[in-house]
């Protein structure tokens, strides 16, 4: 077996590259267990044999199976350990040196703080593959011990862990070159062709973002934001630094798919075909393509996010992100961060890492503030500026992120009304206003409610696995004639109460909800007046008429809803000269 203490020297030299990177303290053992290279506390203990104390290495040696020990001193491995009590070890991440079927012996990773501890853990795929890495470059020296240059086998080891990094890697050179870069750090900036001794500008903003420091790169002239870590390469006469990131982009993209919960479509999902349906899906294709804001006004539950990411979906921004964020269910104290972001230290209960806000995360793409006349006047000031400048600043920071984004606003608030009383600039109304929807309520387009309440009936149905057979007619009139205040949200929830109720696949009127009835009486009630009768009559049949479809089957539900036979109802409508 060949004994590793043969390349003590290239060994050491890993072993020292790797603690620079990592910021941990790294020791390799050769197959019996003699220390052959160490840094930090194991510096002064290189040649050691800890044969009488290395229960985990031995382990290793014998099973082949990597190790993490997070509870030193009290993982099974440890018990038998006599020098368990004077261990000041947090974690230890052992990992085999093979080559081939043979067991060369073991590099371990060690931390001796509970903050180093916390950063190995937190990113213990990225350190678990960079071990696996040096592990096999040393198996890889082994059987290339015969070559001299050994620099140039560094150099090979160094651009196949890069190239095996999703992070981006740049090694920079003692002039303050690019020496190296892998393809993950092309992707992120758009670099297509290879890089080789380009100048680069490194320079940190100040900012720490989701756990990230910001840097500024310039490369030939353009550039780039980035969030990660600059390692220095220490006693090295070629290499001065590593620098491991993401890209602005990457960390945005990372963060939207854990918090982004849209699920948008375009026109084609916005259901009905009456006038005013067709006339709202004309717009938004006409518009889709726009810069201007828009503002989308309606009742509540008509559908204004619908719209807008059916604007996001038709227009060339539908690659880009839509972020949206209701400003009505976020505490006024934590809305301005939410939207702008801060870094770290911008303020006292603030997350230590920072955080990208809205904006900058919809930067490209399609920001939608809805519920837009719940925002405090404070902020409605903010927003203004961001539409005029197109640029933000994250609390607590004073670098100033340039925005290409289009802005989408919504409220069911008579935005005009609250200007009058003082709860809302008029500057800003004018300013998201510049292509304004207006969503009609359901009650206004009652020929869609048909075909909403099979589409709904459709959906809950494959959900609960039931099987629809019909729609009572009468039942399909009694909700077209209901005034749906809550408009499609209220009748999506009644069509789903409907196909939890129904019985044989029938929706019919036992399947509606027990409060119908009484709501669909006050649609016919004034209370608190005095009427002459006949007038009273009059007017209750005229209201009537309005609400029952003009065939036979209506007049019939009309006239046993009024309480009157069928035959009195049309000579009252003949006496009041109705028809």
């Amino acid at each position: 077996m060949f004994d590793l203490v043969d390349i003590k020297d290239l060994i050491t030299k890993y072993a020292n590259i790797t603690a620079e990177i990592a910021k941990v303290h790294v020791e390799v053992v050769n197959a019996d267990l003699k220390r052959v290279a160490g840094t930090g506390f194991f510096e002064d203990f290189v040649g050691d044999d800890i044969s009488n104390w290395g229960e985990v290495y031995k382990y290793v040696l014998r099973t082949g199976k990597r190790q993490i020990i997070t509870n030193p001193r009290e993982n099974d491995l440890c018990k038998k350990c006599p020098n368990k009590k004077q261990c000041h070890e947090t974690l230890e991440i052992s990992t085999p040196i093979k080559v081939h079927d043979e067991i060369l012996g073991v590099i371990g990773m060690v931390c001796t703080n509970e903050e180093s501890k916390k950063n190995v853990l937190s990113n213990l795929n990225s350190y678990l593959e960079y071990l696996d890495q040096i592990a096999d470059f040393i198996s890889a020296k082994v059987i290339e011990m015969m070559e001299e240059e050994n620099e140039k086998a560094i150099v090979n080891m160094l651009e196949l862990i890069m190239k095996n990094m999703n992070q981006g890697a740049v090694i920079i050179d003692n002039q303050g070159n690019i020496d190296m870069i892998n393809p993950s750090a092309k992707k992120q900036l758009g670099i297509n062709r290879i890089i080789g001794n380009e100048k680069i500008q490194l320079n940190e903003t100040g900012d720490t973002v989701n756990n990230y420091k910001e840097y500024s790169l310039v490369i030939k002239g353009k550039k780039y934001l980035v969030y990660g870590d600059i390692y220095d390469i220490r006693n090295n006469q070629r290499y001065s630094k590593m620098l491991l990131f993401r890209g602005n982009k990457q960390i945005s993209s990372d963060i939207y798919s854990m918090t982004s919960t849209v699920h948008a479509g375009g026109t084609e999902l916005i259901l009905g075909d009456s006038k005013e349906v067709k006339r709202l899906k004309a717009g938004i294709n006409k518009i889709a393509n726009s810069k201007s804001t828009v503002l989308i006004t309606g009742e509540s539950g008509t559908g204004k996010e619908m719209v807008a990411t059916a604007i996001w979906k038709s227009s060339n921004r539908s690659e880009e992100r839509f972020v949206a964020i209701n400003c009505a269910s976020i505490p006024e104290a934590l809305l301005e961060s939410e939207l702008f972001g801060y870094v770290k230290g911008a303020f006292t209960g603030a997350d230590p890492n920072g955080r990208i806000g809205k904006f900058e995360l919809a930067n490209k793409g399609i920001i939608f503030l809805d519920e837009i006349g719940d925002m405090p006047l404070y902020l409605q000031t903010k927003i203004l500026r961001v539409i005029q400048e197109r640029t933000i600043t994250r609390i607590g920071s004073n670098r100033v992120i340039p925005l290409d984004i289009r802005i989408i606003a919504a409220t069911n608030k008579d935005l005009r009304q609250m200007i009058d009383e003082k709860k809302f600039r008029e500057d800003l109304y004018y300013r998201l206003n510049v292509i304004p929807i207006t969503i009609p309520p359901l009650r206004e387009r009652r020929q869609d409610i048909e075909i909403l309440v099979t589409e709904f009936a459709l959906r809950y149905s494959r959900l609960m696995e039931k099987t629809i057979i019909k729609i009572m007619p009468e039942t399909m009139e009694r909700l077209k004639r209901y005034n749906w205040y809550g408009n499609v949200r209220e009748l999506e929830n009644v069509v789903e109460f409907m196909v939890n109720m129904m019985e044989d696949g029938i929706l019919d009127d036992e399947t509606l909800p027990k409060s119908f009835d009484k709501e669909m009486k006050k649609d016919y009630v004034d209370e608190g007046m005095v009427t002459n009768l006949k007038v009273l009559e009059m007017n209750e049949i005229e209201r009537a008429m309005k609400f029952y479809p003009n065939t036979t089957e209506g007049k019939s539900m009309m006239a046993k809803d009024l309480g009157i036979g069928i035959a009195t109802l049309y000579r009252k409508i003949h006496e009041y000269g109705l028809n």
